[in-house]
């Protein structure tokens, strides 16, 4: 093969694989979190909550919070959480589902899910301190 050759093969080679790895990804623009794997898509008919993610100084001390502190579904719901970091650094957690994102600074993300399981949940920020500090809010699943 001559230079010309590999390289229009190098190029290929190098397209073909970028575009395997944005399929295999998810095709995740703008860098916007999603929850895990498992699941369900965006889309259908889903219970919806919007909140900010934030902290701010209160006597010389931080609080982080969510604006929300509680969200209220049926069991078998598919549930949708927009979450909005407006200040510092943050991410949404509900062990019991699975959900696990960051939520980068500015930018709108969304955790869904399918509520399969009744009772109350706590969803938190995983960030040091940041629990404990008040950034936590409930999931009531009622059966």
């Amino acid at each position: 093969m001559d230079t010309k050759t590999i390289a229009i093969v190098a190029i290929v080679l190098f397209i073909a694989v970028g575009a395997g790895a944005y399929v295999f990804m998810g095709g995740n623009k703008g860098g916007q979190a999603r929850p895990d794997a498992g699941s369900p898509k965006p889309g259908g008919e889903a219970k919806e909550f919007s909140m900010t993610s934030y902290y701010e100084m209160v006597d010389g001390k931080p609080k982080t919070a969510f604006s929300l502190k509680e969200m209220q579904v049926k069991k078998g719901d598919r549930v949708r959480v927009k979450i909005t970091n407006t200040k510092g650094a943050h991410d949404f957690v509900i062990d019991e589902y699975n959900v696990r994102i960051e939520t980068p600074l500015n930018q709108e993300v969304v955790a869904e899910f399918v509520a399969d399981k009744a009772g109350d949940f706590i969803y938190y920020c995983s960030k040091p301190n940041h629990r404990e500090w008040g950034q936590w809010g409930t999931l009531r699943v009622t059966g």
